[in-house]
């Protein structure tokens, strides 16, 4: 009776050790799936024929509403060919840059699509694509002024600057005494007016501005040697989708499209330096 009491409480017991042998397989299979799903972007969003994208949607030209209300903009308008030419769709995430990084830590997006340009402390914690823009500081004067011809001009003149931008930085570091304007168009119509002598501003706003106002009144006289490059933004790990949207990106280059795209929103093409 003892020897048939001892084996049933044996096999209970194997019983017992065998379901929670299979209780931990089946939890290191999920752990492994969940790093399979992180590996695995490119196959993920390949297999839903969904590329999600974080872009801001009131940032313009690069990513906002036009008057219909369809969102467009150079970026928009960028990763849309290149998903058109990865045979995927697209879903954008509309968020406030404030919270763009955080978006796309948490997963809620694959890529940010927002002129993200590329640095040492961003590099340090994520990748990009290879750039499609291209910009500099530059220095914009009326039409007809003939005195200032470069940065090194910018002594003692009057330059129309937002008070707080890096522009205004690089003008006062030039020797220029600061006139603070709220934004980019008071500072053209002051020096239009006469009241400030040059504006030190990003490349592709002047441009922009120029296109959008039919502006014929100023002139940009010289172009920063520091060159800002933007990409598309991913979380690391995601090397797979890295390179495929880098593959459609080189080949919009090759074949002039990127070139096309920036013209049509600048009047020129600064998606190469």
């Amino acid at each position: 009776m003892k020897k048939m009491l001892l084996s049933i409480f044996v096999l209970i017991l194997l019983s017992l050790l065998a379901a929670c042998g299979a209780d931990n397989k089946e939890g290191n299979n999920e752990e492994t799936n969940d790093q399979d799903h992180t590996a695995n972007l490119y196959d993920e969003v390949m297999e839903k024929g969904v590329l999600t994208v974080g872009t801001e949607g009131t940032y313009t030209p690069f990513t906002f509403h036009n008057e219909a209300g369809d969102l467009t903009g150079y970026d928009v308008e960028v990763i849309r060919e290149v998903a058109n030419r990865m045979g995927i769709e697209i879903e954008f995430m509309e968020t406030q840059w404030d919270s763009m990084f955080a978006g796309l830590n948490s997963g809620r997006f694959d890529l940010i699509a927002n002129q993200v340009g590329i640095n040492e402390d961003r590099l340090a914690n994520y990748d990009f694509s290879v750039p499609y823009t291209h910009s500099s500081a530059v220095v914009v004067v009326p039409q007809e002024n003939n005195d200032i011809t470069s940065f090194e001009d910018l002594e003692g003149k009057n330059s129309a600057q937002s008070l707080t931008s890096n522009y205004g930085n690089i003008a006062e570091e030039s020797g220029a005494n600061l006139i603070g304007v709220e934004g980019l168009a008071q500072a053209i119509e002051l020096i239009k007016q006469g009241r400030a002598d040059v504006t030190i501003n990003d490349k592709l706003a002047i441009l922009e501005y120029v296109k959008q106002q039919g502006e014929k009144g100023i002139k940009i006289v010289d172009e920063s040697d520091d060159v800002s490059d933007m990409a598309f933004v991913f979380n690391k790990g995601n090397e797979q989708l890295v390179e495929a949207i880098n593959e459609q990106l080189e080949a919009m280059k090759e074949d002039g499209t990127l070139a096309e795209i920036s013209k049509e929103w600048f009047g020129e093409d600064v998606s190469s330096k």
